[in-house]
């Protein structure tokens, strides 16, 4: 198979061992940096264009399209599609991962576990705000943060409105949701891949007073076998958000909550 790897940095860890599993297998892999990609759109022709050349021989692609790129990406993920190529991963999906809001909607409605979570428009009521969560301390989070940044954890109802009025300050979208105190600094992340779980790890914060579990904020991984109840949560989640392949679920053992990245 001709196999392309969207991504920005061919030196980057990721991208080069898909590159070397596939290559291992057989397949001709091409890294191609999305953002240079040009999207050709008229009747029935849809096409990519790349250094000059139509990128019309790829059997399928893996998308690693990153946050800041989102808009660009998903729409050269989808020209794609319109061509009839495999993706690893929808460009809907793609979008819908990307929005905090969106996914939590989506998991609330297919009835999955998840810490209570506010959404406003700029409220003054910012007290009301942090009871309806069940009172500080609360983690306060941009809805487009990524890798932990954006993310805030407010020890106090003092704390928690000084943050949200900041934010509400400089016209920055948040989401304000519930602190699980059980998780410890801990969550797993399950890979789900064409509705099997192929792995999972756990990640754990290492520095004191440190909540967030993410790698690129010093937290560790080991890898876990999961339960039933957690491989249920892991697939169903995948399922409703029409996910392809893979999908990164995190999961908070003890409360059964359901995160996302």
């Amino acid at each position: 198979m001709n196999i392309a790897i969207l991504s920005r940095d061919p030196k980057l860890y990721s991208t080069r061992r898909l590159k070397e599993a596939g290559e291992k297998r057989g397949h001709k892999v091409e890294i191609i940096d999305h953002m240079k990609c040009v999207l050709l759109i008229e009747k029935k022709n849809p096409m990519v264009w790349y250094n000059g050349k139509r990128l019309d021989y790829f059997d399928a692609i893996i998308p690693r399209i990153g946050a800041s790129v989102t808009f660009y990406g998903a729409a050269v993920v989808r020209q794609f599609e319109m061509m009839k190529v495999f993706t690893a991963i929808e460009s809907q999906a793609l979008i819908r991962s990307r929005d905090k809001l969106r996914s939590l909607q989506i998991l609330s409605r297919a009835g999955l576990g998840l810490p209570k979570t506010i959404f406003m428009d700029y409220s003054r009521d910012t007290e009301g705000v942090i009871e309806a969560v069940g009172g500080a301390p609360v983690v306060i989070k941009l809805l487009e943060g990524t890798q932990g940044l954006g993310v805030v954890l407010a020890e106090n109802k003092k704390a928690a409105q000084s943050v949200i009025e900041a934010f509400h300050g400089v016209k920055t979208r948040i989401i304000v949701q519930e602190f699980i105190k059980e998780a410890k600094g801990s969550d797993i992340r399950a890979f789900v891949v064409n509705g099997e779980i192929v792995g999972a790890m756990k990640r754990q914060a290492t520095r004191e007073g440190e909540f967030r579990s993410n790698l690129h904020r010093g937290g560790v991984a080991t890898v876990v076998e999961l339960d039933r109840h957690e491989k249920h949560a892991a697939i169903e989640a995948a399922k409703k958000w029409d996910l392809v392949w893979p999908v990164l679920i995190y999961y908070l053992p003890n409360e059964g909550h359901l995160l996302l990245k």
